[in-house]
């Protein structure tokens, strides 16, 4: 009999990268939804999904990411971060369904001078750093089987991301300014997904992993590569942070230690240029 999966979330990025990689899964039904079909700010709508399907386990992916327009909004950026999670949480809890909750790099200050570790304080800068780390909070204080996996520098074929907006300004624009001076490792989002489907065969016991691709580059590398492997001749230019100036304070350095992943999983990681070409590759089938 297959066991139920709810995907929240699911026409973003994660979701959308989960649901192409199991097509054809046969041991999980998977329940996707995203806010058209169900709002998980509403506990009577949470209730409701809990209440028609037995659950084996919840992958929370829904959330609030636009970082800067969080800053002027976090009434609403805490609603979906900390107290839907919260409420997805006890209910995961009541019905005896594993929670996989996905958080950030954000919920770090990114003063650090090495990778950081699962166990690390958290010090975030942000109101949507800050929103996941309730989020985080609130999974471990009321879901008994759980696990967290913190990422950083999503992007995948899918949606809005930072590798989809260069390959249109390389091929809109001669020369662009990337920041060099913020630190850390991309994540391709089928990459994710595949960790997450590994995950699910697993004891969940409030577990905090940390999960990008291998190696370390700016952001300006990230916009170099992906131009070089694009075909495009735009010219990128390293800036400062001081020069392109946002609404919410970015961690300056943001590479997560994934060592506890690898070896809970036997598992090594694909390096994030190698990533990054897959994913480009797929974009242009």
């Amino acid at each position: 009999m297959q066991k139920n999966i709810l995907v929240t979330g699911s026409k973003g990025q994660l979701g959308r990268s989960l649901s192409k990689i199991t097509k054809a899964n046969n041991a999980y039904n998977f329940v996707f939804i995203d806010k058209e079909e169900a709002d998980i700010t509403s506990k009577e709508a949470l209730e409701a999904l809990f209440s028609q399907h037995k659950f084996f386990a919840v992958l929370h992916f829904a959330a609030y990411t636009a970082v800067d327009r969080a800053e002027s909004e976090p009434e609403t950026c805490e609603l979906v971060n900390h107290k839907a999670t919260e409420q997805i949480a006890k209910l995961c809890n009541q019905h005896s369904s594993k929670l996989l909750y996905i958080s950030t790099d954000y919920v770090f200050d990114g003063t650090k001078p090495s990778p950081y570790m699962p166990t690390d304080k958290p010090n975030p800068l942000s109101v949507y750093g800050t929103t996941k780390l309730r989020g985080e909070q609130a999974v471990l204080a009321n879901c008994k089987q759980s696990i967290i996996i913190r990422t950083s520098w999503l992007y995948s074929e899918f949606g809005n991301n930072f590798v989809k907006t260069m390959r249109r300004l390389g091929s809109e624009k001669d020369e662009i300014g990337v920041v060099f001076d913020q630190v850390g490792s991309p994540c391709y989002a089928t990459d994710l997904a595949k960790v997450v489907m590994m995950l699910l065969c697993k004891e969940f016991n409030g577990q905090i992993f940390h999960f990008s691709n291998e190696g370390v580059c700016s952001w300006y590398d990230f916009a170099r590569k992906t131009m070089l492997l694009s075909g495009l001749k735009c010219k990128v230019r390293p800036i400062k942070t001081t020069e392109y100036p946002t609404a919410a304070t970015r961690p300056q350095f943001s590479l997560l230690d994934k060592s506890d992943i690898k070896t809970f999983l036997s598992i090594d990681i694909p390096h994030w240029e190698d990533s990054l070409a897959e994913c480009i590759k797929t974009m242009e089938k």
